[in-house]
């Protein structure tokens, strides 16, 4: 996993870095020089044609700071390099004005404005992670010719213009760099929308801060970056069908039988020994011919399997009638086992007090409940429009989980998992392919079946949502993202 941090968390790590540790900042500022000269090289060598010239558009802070050691770095190896100052010296950070001292004995130029329409590297060392308010003016203009300008737009820590701890574009335009080179940890605008499009390529430069600079304040934000498989819970080379868990799905309506065949295949191939679904009659026949290993029972059997199952799924296209609100209500009062609530049984829940208030006192108890609502369902749940939600995604789904005593994955773009007193956890697998009907049902049984094996529901969430985005990105891999149907994730 890796950590995805605040402005203000970074700056604590820096300082603790910087004071406790004994690193001085000028190492750590060189070192931030390094890494994006090492970018820069790359890009050069990858492209030989392209000339060596290098503009470097800083501002007077620490970012600017890095700007002018990697100006000095540049012409060092031979790059016709300029400086291209905004912002009042007099009012530049001590950093900066060091390495201002150092580049007087370097052939770099510093100039008003850029001298050329055209460069093999630009720079962007305008503001870093210290920009909370939008940009205008001067700097404005600047950020606007920067991008008109061309070459290859390389940006030191954030995008200029992008507000580090939320990807939201602070004016009317960021610098839109082709890569990002962000030093010791990602920030969260980073990744989320819309600074992840202006971001380009993100690296991560390891310049020295360890995560031991955190403490015991850990940052409140993390992702998977792993192989998808190693996410998987381990299997017991003795074990059997029953050791490795047993979902009771109850999905699917009549007409709607596809729903409860993806998450029961789903449920399977995340592992678990056992699926029995619960559907009408009439989509038997689909379930028997579909998944032969899922055993099939009716509504009116639901409550007879409660102590055969290890977990309760229900929503998956289960529509809004007597019998699903029956069986949703069934399962809140006589059952305690570990509950997913996907679909239909979310809309149920957004539509029924009654039902809200069971699910309430039993979060609060103790019992594990998930709920996967994506932005439409959200809205429902919170009483809110669409675009409210969408403009807070995470903190909607932070307030329902709180709310509910329960884990959230809040779906959208970026999905986020919530539950109170865990860190948030974003997903940054997946792709367009995957806003397609049924992929949500796929999730579902995906995390059913994990949480069957014994995860924890945040666990399971948390691994489900990426597993799912990572096998959304092997499909569009080998079909594109057009062609990626739910089916295909299995």
């Amino acid at each position: 996993m890796k950590y995805l941090v605040t402005a203000e968390e970074m700056r604590r790590v820096d300082n603790f870095t910087i004071k406790e540790i004994g690193i001085p900042a000028m190492v750590l500022m060189e070192r931030a020089a390094l890494a994006a000269y090492e970018a820069a090289e790359k890009y050069c060598l990858e492209h030989p044609d392209a000339g060596k010239t290098a503009l470097v558009m800083a501002g007077v802070g620490n970012n600017g700071g890095d700007g002018l050691a990697l100006a000095r770095l540049l012409s060092e190896a031979g790059y016709y390099t300029e400086v291209w100052v905004v912002g009042e010296e007099a009012k530049a950070s001590e950093q900066w004005l060091l390495q201002r001292k150092i580049l007087k004995h370097y052939p770099v130029g510093f100039c008003s404005k850029p001298g050329k329409d055209e460069y093999t590297i630009l720079v962007d060392a305008l503001f870093g992670v210290g920009l909370s308010r939008e940009i205008s003016g001067v700097f404005e203009s600047a950020v606007e010719m920067f991008n008109e300008l061309q070459g290859w737009r390389i940006s030191l820590d954030m995008p200029s213009g992008v507000d580090s701890d939320t990807g939201r574009i602070l004016g009317r335009e960021s610098v839109r760099a082709d890569e990002t080179i962000t030093f010791g940890f990602c920030k969260r605008g980073l990744v989320l929308y819309p600074g992840c499009l202006a971001a380009g390529k993100v690296t991560t430069a390891n310049i020295g801060i360890p995560r031991t600079a955190f403490g015991s304040d850990l940052p409140g934000m993390f992702a998977w970056d792993e192989k998808p498989e190693e996410l998987l819970p381990k299997r017991c080379p003795w074990g059997n069908k029953g050791t490795f868990g047993k979902v009771l799905l109850a999905a699917g309506s009549v007409g709607m039988a596809g729903a409860a065949v993806l998450a029961a295949r789903a449920a399977y191939r995340a592992g678990a020994g056992m699926v029995r679904v619960i559907t009408p009659a009439q989509n038997r026949e689909v379930i028997q011919v579909s998944v032969p290993e899922a055993l099939v029972g009716t509504e009116e059997e639901l409550t007879s399997y409660f102590e055969w199952a290890d977990v309760i799924a229900i929503g998956s296209g289960l529509g809004k009638g007597a019998a699903a609100r029956r069986m949703l209500a069934e399962v809140l009062t006589g059952s305690s086992l570990p509950l997913l609530i996907d679909g239909d049984g979310l809309n149920l829940l957004a539509e029924d007090p009654d039902i809200r208030q069971m699910l309430t006192e039993q979060g609060a108890g103790g019992r594990t409940i998930v709920l996967t609502p994506h932005v439409g369902e959200l809205a429902r749940l919170l009483g809110k429009s669409i675009p409210e939600i969408r403009e807070r995604v995470a903190d909607s789904g932070r307030d329902l989980a709180m709310e509910l005593q329960a884990v959230v994955a809040a779906k959208d773009a970026r999905t986020f998992i919530c539950k109170e007193g865990k860190p948030l956890c974003v997903n940054l697998s997946g792709n367009s392919g995957l806003a397609t009907a049924g992929s949500g049902d796929v999730l579902a049984g995906i995390i059913a079946g994990l949480m069957a094996q014994g995860m924890s529901g945040y666990r399971a969430a948390c691994a489900g949502v990426y597993i799912h985005g990572c096998m959304g990105d092997r499909v569009a891999a080998e079909r594109g993202e057009h062609a990626c149907m739910a089916g295909d994730l299995m």
